[in-house]
């Protein structure tokens, strides 16, 4: 399959399986993009992710338009983006006429609600993955301080989660560059 193929096919997968929207559509984009593709790695993934929260807009749509943007220019862009919508607008329009007609019933009702614990999970797990990904580049203690501080001014003061990433990446960039040791047999520059 071409990469126009794979994309549109991947991304029209995401929409598809993506219900309870741009949050529960994170862990299906990882699978295709970092698991099954190799389109890029989790750190990079993880890069797109935090940008594409601070932007404004629905995440599943910014990430398809980067991520279709990287492995196929400007049509795979437009391609990833369309193989996301398009799912989500025939579903809205037929859950919509659906749940117009029979909203009342405990069937519909139940419906969405079975589909709440699977997308716990789906969370769940790419949080972990995210936690040991940072336990890993971080270290146990700045990851807890960082996480405990994120958490503590999201959830605790209200601030929205942009701002808070945005002064991780101002931070980062800031951070002066520790130098790299010398190797034996390498001249000091």
């Amino acid at each position: 399959m071409s990469v126009q193929g794979s994309l549109f096919a991947a991304f029209f997968r995401i929409g598809i399986f993506g219900f309870g929207g741009g949050p529960s559509m994170i862990p299906l984009v990882h699978q295709e993009v970092v698991k099954r593709h190799d389109w890029m790695d989790d750190d990079a993934f993880a890069d797109v992710l935090a940008i594409g929260n601070t932007l404004p807009g629905p995440i599943a749509t910014k990430m398809a338009g980067y991520i279709g943007y990287r492995v196929g220019g400007t049509f795979g862009a437009i391609n990833a983006v369309v193989a996301t919508t398009i799912p989500v607008i025939v579903a809205m329009i037929a859950l919509l006429g659906l749940y117009g007609r029979y909203g009342d019933q405990r069937w519909v009702q139940g419906m969405g609600m079975g589909v709440v614990p699977v997308v716990m999970v789906m969370m769940a797990q790419l949080t972990f993955d995210f936690l040991q990904k940072s336990r890993a580049g971080l270290g146990v203690i700045a990851t807890l301080i960082l996480g405990g501080v994120a958490g503590g001014l999201i959830y605790g003061l209200g601030v929205h989660p942009g701002l808070v990433i945005g002064a991780l990446l101002i931070a980062a960039l800031l951070r002066p560059e520790k130098p790299r040791p010398v190797a034996q047999g390498e001249r000091a520059r």
